[in-house]
């Protein structure tokens, strides 16, 4: 589910602006899915058996004009009221302000958070994603999603080779997911994806907040799709054994497993009684 198109949180790496994606305007002019509520309901009404329902992937729906448009907390609320569960994805605290009905949904089906943390130190923060809710304040989202009982995964993405890509940082991000109690954590490598359009972007932006550092981008990377760091492998096998020693689901797979679980805990049936 996209109630949105297009995103205003302008973190410098985002994978989509990349031009596959065809926007034929600028990225921070988001489209409005403006009768969303009302598509989903009927989509939920016509299906057989309840689901997991994903929303995040692509555009997040706790953008600030979220809080004038309130387009997320309607699709929530059908939702809750259709008995689906709900897999959601964000970088902003913003969500706090529905976690009456993400708590009702993980009481009546299965409800789980999902919180991107790129980097420990907020003051880069600021710089990687300018427009969206700090770590630390992630961090005490996460936190109340836990006083809540709602489960949460965290996503460790992008580390930026030559800025985040640090012991430091990454033990620094365990951390936060230790003492927020979250379920798993979701990492593909330590590294950026680079494309035509957001790689544009991206170099924009070093440019104007680390100088001289694209073109150590250019020398080490080119045109490559992945962009691993040189501490790719330490820091990845660091993540792995700090995620088993504190009992973090951390295997892409089994994380994946649970996201797509649906937990009927009423036990409920959308299938028709046949009449014949």
């Amino acid at each position: 589910m996209n109630i949105y198109r297009g995103c205003t949180h302008g973190c410098i790496y985002c994978d989509s602006r990349s031009l596959c994606y065809q926007f034929d305007h600028r990225f921070e002019d988001i489209e409005i899915k403006q009768n969303a509520p009302e598509m989903l309901e009927n989509e939920l009404r016509r299906r057989k058996r309840r689901a997991m329902i994903g929303t995040g992937a692509m555009s997040d729906p706790y953008m600030r004009e979220e809080e004038e448009l309130r387009m997320t907390r309607a699709c929530v609320e059908v939702i809750l009221h259709q008995g689906f569960g709900l897999a959601i994805q964000t970088k902003s605290a913003r969500i706090l302000r529905d976690i009456d009905l993400l708590a009702e949904i993980n009481r009546n089906a299965k409800c789980v958070v999902q919180m991107t943390l790129t980097t420990h130190d907020d003051a880069l923060c600021r710089i990687l994603e300018p427009n969206v809710s700090t770590t630390s304040e992630r961090f005490v989202a996460l936190r109340a999603m836990k006083d809540a009982g709602i489960p949460t995964v965290v996503w460790l993405s992008p580390f930026l080779p030559f800025i985040n890509d640090t012991k430091e940082n990454l033990l620094g991000l365990i951390d936060y997911c230790a003492r927020a109690g979250v379920r798993g954590i979701v990492c593909f490598g330590i590294g950026v994806t680079l494309r035509d359009g957001n790689r544009d972007y991206f170099y924009r932006a070093l440019d104007r907040h680390f100088p001289g550092m694209k073109q150590r981008y250019i020398e080490r990377f080119g045109n490559a799709y992945e962009c691993l760091s040189n501490n790719n492998d330490p820091l990845y096998s660091l993540l792995r054994s700090e995620a088993d020693k504190l009992g973090i689901l951390c295997d892409i797979n089994n994380v994946f497993e649970y996201l797509h679980e649906f937990d009927n805990r009423n036990n409920i049936n959308l299938e028709q009684i046949s009449m014949f």
